[in-house]
């Protein structure tokens, strides 16, 4: 594996996460389950610097989901 198919894999896992986290925000929002201002400072907190540390991991959370990578195969 090189460099840009880490690349693919580190980005489809972010991808998958910020949809997770988006869904999880929706449904709370739908349901009130959680207060309306800590909502807003989750939405309002800025979005932090991918690391390489951020990037090591979203290529575990990849590989441990079997994730083809990109342009093979």
């Amino acid at each position: 594996m090189d460099n840009k198919d880490r690349l693919i894999l580190a980005l489809a896992a972010l991808l998958r996460a910020e949809r997770e986290t988006r869904g999880a925000l929706m449904e709370a929002l739908e349901e009130d389950s959680i207060p309306r201002e800590a909502l807003l400072a989750i939405l309002s907190d800025p979005i932090p610097v991918v690391t390489q540390e951020d990037i090591k991991f979203a290529e575990r959370f990849a590989l441990s989901r079997h994730l083809p990578i990109g342009g093979k195969g």
